[in-house]
């Protein structure tokens, strides 16, 4: 683009830029535009005497470079544009966040040959990244990591199990616990952000089936319930509560603390009633109640997502001299098998130690 005649296209694309930026947020009617101007730039790159020699990768890749400069400039302006987009983030994250709190494989029917919940951990950090970009295609390969670590892991799976390769009926409901567990931040909006902005010619193939699903994932759990998760609707709505009791519990446990010092110093304060005090009262009691029926797997599950959202826990992994060695670094028999298991029993050995609070864990602690 620094060429001399190049500068028409530099011109015409910083007036587009502008042109977007001076009206008001349309989310359909963005989406079109920029679909068009793409596709009329990329047009005219082709007829260019300057790309007229270049390859089909060296076009597609000025293809690419042109939406992800374009749409890196329009990020702010663009995403996350509209009220109902913004209010759908917040629901959804929500929502997420309560049944991370209770939801197990069996409950969407994941059956025992693919349940592997530690390894699962890095297809959900895959997903995690999608807010940090802004180019469409940047967040769409965060998706598409995730979904092949998730397609690795239970190909791997239906080995070792001597069955059938696994299908979209075994690959969808895994997708479904990781985004749940991952509860990437404003999902909804970055979905949508691909759909308007990723070039329609380039979302095909592989993209455009783990994406699709993707969606579908983001379907299923806006609209989940009970008999989604083959649950009644009391178990169901006393999972949702007492989920909720716990978030509020660990995310107001010090004003909380202080609320009940400062009322059992003012018994006599006409503000604080008796109601209040009972129903403070009971909340805790709640709250400590769902602290304590905590069992082993709930507690590696909290370390797991301790770990997601904890980039530190990285360096914990590092003292385990063997997690990131490879097969053709050992030299004794059936080093696959073994590989395999040490890393599986030091990723729950790690949630573990972090669901209990246990920390600076090392290979002389087991």
């Amino acid at each position: 683009m620094r060429h001399p005649s190049a500068a028409e296209f530099v011109r015409a694309i910083k007036t587009f830029i502008v042109s977007i930026s001076n009206t008001p947020p349309d989310p359909e009617t963005d989406s079109t535009s920029v679909q068009q101007f793409l596709a009329n730039m990329e047009a005219s790159f082709r007829a260019h005497p300057l790309w007229s020699t270049g390859s089909e990768e060296e076009l597609d890749s000025a293809g690419e470079g042109l939406e992800k400069y374009i749409m890196t400039k329009l990020f702010p302006r663009v995403f996350a544009s509209h009220q109902h987009d913004i209010k759908q983030d917040e629901n959804l994250h929500q929502k997420l966040s309560l049944l991370q709190q209770f939801i197990k494989p069996e409950h969407l029917d994941i059956q025992p040959t693919y349940q592997n919940e530690t390894s699962w951990i890095l297809a959900q950090k895959e997903l995690q990244k999608i807010n940090i970009y802004k180019a469409p295609r940047d967040k769409l390969v965060c998706i598409l990591s995730c979904c092949k670590v998730i397609s690795n892991l239970l190909l791997n799976a239906s080995v070792a199990a001597n069955e059938n390769p696994p299908g979209a009926d075994e690959f969808l409901p895994v997708l479904i616990y990781v985004t749940i567990k991952a509860n990437p931040p404003q999902l909804h909006s970055n979905l949508l952000y691909i759909q308007r902005f990723r070039r329609e010619s380039r979302l095909v193939g592989e993209a455009a089936y783990f994406f699709t699903n993707m969606l579908s994932a983001e379907a299923f759990v806006t609209n989940i319930d009970a008999k989604a998760l083959s649950m009644d609707d009391t178990e169901f709505q006393k999972n949702m509560e007492s989920a909720q009791a716990l978030i509020h519990g660990l995310s107001t446990d010090y004003t909380t603390g202080q609320s009940i010092g400062q009322s059992m110093s003012s018994e006599n304060s006409e503000s604080t009633t008796e109601k209040e005090k009972e129903k403070e009262n009971e909340k805790e009691k709640e709250v400590s109640s769902v602290k304590k029926n905590l069992s082993v797997s709930d507690l590696e599950n909290k370390g797991a997502d301790m770990i997601v959202k904890d980039g530190n826990g990285i360096e914990e992994f590092r003292n385990f001299p063997y997690l990131y060695s490879e097969a053709g670094d050992m030299t004794i028999g059936d080093v696959e098998d073994l590989l395999d298991g040490y890393k599986e029993l030091v990723l729950k050995y790690v949630s573990l130690a972090k669901g209990v609070g246990v920390g600076g864990v090392s290979s002389e602690d087991k």
